[in-house]
């Protein structure tokens, strides 16, 4: 399974969280269940490949730090997508820009570029085009406001 499959795992496990209906550390238990995980192959070829135990970390970590760090997640994307309130935002969108937001402040090791491309990807998958530029300049604007001040501080600072 590659990083892009575990990353749309992830950001459907987060829009499921977002229901409310439990935590995602138990969806995760459930949703990873051997027998389960298989019957969702069956219907989404997305499920088609178990995840590996680097791909399970990976989804575990950052689904965990989407839930963790949920309020300052939203706080930033309300921030930048210019007077929106989150709930006029799709879900599914809102899924995608949680996971790039959070892969973006808390996960060193993937590159902004490549979460912010990534988000991108997602989205075409699930939402109009115009949804799509929506959480390119959020994104765009998220990394140009809230990083830019870091990259300019000599190494010894940051």
């Amino acid at each position: 399974m590659k990083r892009v499959t575990a990353r749309e795992i992830a950001v459907r496990l987060g829009f499921f969280a977002s229901t409310g209906e439990c935590p995602v550390s138990e969806a995760i238990d459930v949703f990873f269940d051997k027998e389960y995980y298989e019957t969702l192959a069956e219907v989404d070829e997305l499920f088609a490949e178990y995840p590996d135990d680097k791909q399970m970390e990976y989804i575990r970590r950052l689904t965990g730090l989407m839930e963790d760090y949920r309020i300052q997640i939203d706080r930033y994307i309300e921030k930048y997508a210019s007077g929106w309130k989150l709930s006029r935002i799709s879900k599914t969108a809102l899924a995608v820009l949680r996971c790039a937001v959070c892969e973006i402040m808390y996960m060193d090791d993937i590159p902004n570029g490549a979460a912010i491309n990534e988000a991108v990807e997602l989205a075409k998958g699930y939402d109009e085009p115009e949804t799509v530029a929506f959480v390119n300049g959020i994104l765009g604007g998220f990394v140009r406001g809230e990083l830019s001040e870091a990259r300019e501080l000599p190494e010894t600072e940051k």
